[in-house]
């Protein structure tokens, strides 16, 4: 987002951004109408040349690294007061990153289309998300039980568990 331009933003059928992801691969990221809708009306807002940054800095240039962060920090702080179980959570471009992925993963989105999306070089990769996500392997273990029987979380019992913290 930091180096997005202007000329690297495509707004008509199939929309999508291109930009140069790790290793200098050019990736192409396809765009909701949502925010198709939204990016329109932010190009017609901030005015430019197609050389210019989408979201440029108080003085004009590419936003850094830093700037980003203060910004992502800044509108979860607003967040927060509206929505108190963010609190407690830390919130940086990556975790929305991260978040972004993970709700494709529960909308049954393919691994290899997240891991392609994410500009991973490898879907194992992406696989750490994956291991992270409990619901999603309850869900999996309910879909293997034969018995019909929604599993729940086992709950060990107070003996054993003594023994594990005397160890």
């Amino acid at each position: 987002m930091t180096n997005l331009r202007r000329q690297d933003v495509m707004l008509g059928t199939g929309a999508h951004v291109r930009c140069l992801g790790k290793g200098r691969k050019m990736r192409c990221t396809p765009l909701r109408p949502d925010v198709v809708a939204v990016l329109k009306a932010w190009l017609l807002y901030q005015p430019g040349k197609p050389g210019d940054p989408v979201f440029p800095s108080s003085r004009g240039g590419h936003l850094s690294a830093d700037a980003l962060q203060r910004l992502v920090s800044r509108n979860a702080e607003i967040a927060r007061l509206s929505c108190p179980s963010l609190k407690k959570k830390s919130i940086t471009p990556h975790t929305l990153r991260h978040t972004a992925a993970m709700s494709l993963m529960h909308h049954g989105v393919d691994l290899t289309v997240i891991a392609l999306w994410l500009g991973h070089e490898s879907s194992e990769t992406t696989q750490i998300y994956l291991h992270a996500d409990m619901q999603l392997k309850e869900r999996a273990l309910a879909h293997a039980t034969a018995s019909g029987v929604a599993p729940t979380r086992y709950k060990p019992p107070d003996p054993l568990l003594a023994f594990l913290e005397a160890l």
